[in-house]
């Protein structure tokens, strides 16, 4: 699999990932939501490995950006990834969403130095991130819930859907982070309220 996302090109892995997370998303919400339980471990299992797929995907995405930070952020939503399947312990679904958070924090500061995507969608994961922080401490979380998860769940939704409907232009992936921008800046990358107005939004 690593050598086929080596291989496929920017534009379709941003797809792909923005795709993949949707689905995952969505399905495990429906199998959960809809059959009252009896399916929780298969929405548990596609959970797993859709987010694994899309982490992996992302690495390969960001890597020419920083691929030091890059594997970081990986590294940190493997671990979570890790610890929910296994429930280390009794907290396991809390200590995940916070290397999550974690992960979620690094791919802002990636979006953010990328020149390839608006530093609003690096702004807004990087709080869903720390939203998902607040889990570290559960009396923090659970003053702050529904809120939290919430900013969690709108701030990676939105980075996910853009690279769905939207994507990243692939020449830009391929300059360093720096002369990208520049390049950016050249080509006009559109920004949320951009996209808004084109689409007729308020």
């Amino acid at each position: 699999m690593l050598q086929l996302l080596r291989e496929i090109s920017p534009r379709f892995r941003a797809g792909l990932a923005g795709g993949l997370y949707v689905f995952t998303l969505l399905t495990a919400q429906f199998l959960e939501s809809i059959f009252s339980g009896r399916f929780n471990r298969a929405a548990g299992i596609i959970e797993l490995v859709g987010m694994s797929v899309v982490t992996a995907v992302l690495y390969y995405v960001f890597r020419s950006v920083s691929g030091s930070i890059s594997l970081l952020a990986a590294v940190f939503n493997f671990t979570g990834i890790a610890l929910e399947a296994i429930r280390f312990n009794a907290h396991g679904t809390d200590i995940a969403m916070v290397f999550h958070g974690i992960f979620c924090i690094l791919v802002g500061c990636l979006i953010f130095k990328s020149g390839f995507l608006p530093r609003s969608l690096g702004a807004l994961i990087a709080f869903g991130g720390l939203a998902w922080c607040t889990y570290l401490t559960p009396s923090l979380a659970n003053r702050l819930s529904p809120y939290n998860l919430a900013c969690g769940l709108l701030g990676e939704a939105s980075v996910f859907l853009w690279l769905l409907g939207m994507g990243i232009n692939p020449e830009l992936v391929q300059q360093p982070a720096g002369q990208a921008e520049t390049l950016a800046r050249t080509a006009k990358i559109p920004s949320m309220a951009d996209v808004a107005s084109t689409q007729g939004l308020p």
